[in-house]
């Protein structure tokens, strides 16, 4: 199949397969005019690696699982790499998830300080207000 047809069956556009082929996980053929043409093991690389970038894995990431994007990763035989990448980055993740929490934290309780300052302000200057009238 070419690239157009790839494309729409894997519901990725045709930047995003010259992309992936680009960073080897995905292969092509050419014709006799050099456009690509792809194999059915195309479709489930494609359809892995669009999958796979949504979950937030990186490129370098889903380069590992290489020898596993021709099947399903999920309902398949079970792919070592795989098990290893998603405990790897659920990690990665749960640390981000506790440092964003962290800094969350600390700017809310500042921003609850500047709002009560600013209310105490609000507050003294209207006395002072009432004081002169």
């Amino acid at each position: 199949m070419r690239i157009g047809e790839l494309a729409e069956r894997a519901g990725v556009s045709r930047r995003s397969l010259r992309y992936y082929e680009q960073h080897g996980l995905l292969h092509s053929g050419r014709t006799n005019k050099g456009w690509r043409v792809y194999d059915e093991v195309a479709l489930a690389r494609a359809a892995n690696v669009r999958d796979l970038l949504a979950a937030g894995l990186r490129i370098e990431d889903i380069r590992r699982l290489a020898p596993c994007l021709e099947r399903d990763l999920e309902q398949g035989p079970a792919c070592d790499e795989a098990i290893e990448m998603y405990t790897s980055r659920v990690a990665e993740l749960d640390e981000k998830i506790a440092t964003l929490a962290r800094h969350r934290a600390a700017l809310a309780a500042r921003l609850d300080a500047l709002v009560a300052h600013r209310a105490a302000e609000q507050s003294h200057a209207g006395q002072r207000m009432a004081e002169i009238a």
